[in-house]
């Protein structure tokens, strides 16, 4: 019996583990990373015009 529950748990811990990875490759693809690994940052183009406009605006 406590074979069986301890089998249960792994088992629905790893579930909890998978699911969470597959959640956050959805989340991520919304902040512009495909991979979700959350290691880089996404570049943010919109960023980078701006302080170009920016220091032409200083010229």
């Amino acid at each position: 019996m406590i074979q069986q529950i301890i089998v249960g748990s792994v088992f629905l811990v790893a579930l909890f583990y998978v699911g969470r990875l597959i959640y956050k490759s959805f989340q991520a693809k919304a902040s512009g990373c495909a991979t979700g690994c959350g290691k880089c940052g996404a570049v943010d183009f919109e960023k980078i015009e701006a302080q170009i406009k920016k220091e032409q605006a200083r010229i």
